[in-house]
Parts: C-alpha cells; sequence; structure tokens
C-alpha cells in the first residue's frame, strides 16, 4: 500500500448513505458532494480530502433548505 493511500484512508468519507443528487445543483443531497467528487475520493490524497470536507458545510448552509425542499416535494 502507497502512502498516499494509507493516509487517505485515515480521512473518512462523508457519504452518510442518502445517495441522491439533487438536478439543479448536481449535489448530492447526503454529503453534499458532486458525482465527480464521489467517484473521484478514492483518488484524493489526505489533504484534498480534507479541503473537500471543508468545502461541505458550506455547501450545505447555503444549499440544504432548497434541496430538502426540492426532495420533499418530489415525494409529494
Amino acid at each position: 500500500m502507497s502512502t498516499k493511500s494509507g493516509e487517505a484512508a485515515h480521512v473518512a468519507s462523508p457519504c452518510v448513505s442518502v445517495c441522491v443528487i439533487d438536478a439543479p445543483t448536481r449535489l448530492c443531497a447526503g454529503c453534499f458532494r458532486t458525482l465527480d467528487e464521489i467517484a473521484g475520493w478514492i483518488d484524493l490524497s489526505a489533504e484534498e480530502r480534507r479541503a473537500l470536507l471543508a468545502e461541505l458545510p458550506g455547501r450545505r448552509a447555503r444549499e440544504g433548505a432548497a434541496i430538502e425542499a426540492r426532495i420533499a416535494d418530489a415525494q409529494r
């Protein structure tokens, strides 16, 4: 195992098993990552993973309520 992979493995994925992509924002309603970020997670270094994780609370704050409202509307 490479050092990069070993270090990256210690940065847990933000996935919460709510895998629903919001069409307008293209963000996952569970973790607020894009499909490209989700797919590329395995290839990111620990530093890159931590940088991405740092972005997610802002995305949630900006987009979370609207995404939740669209999901609720779709379930009606």
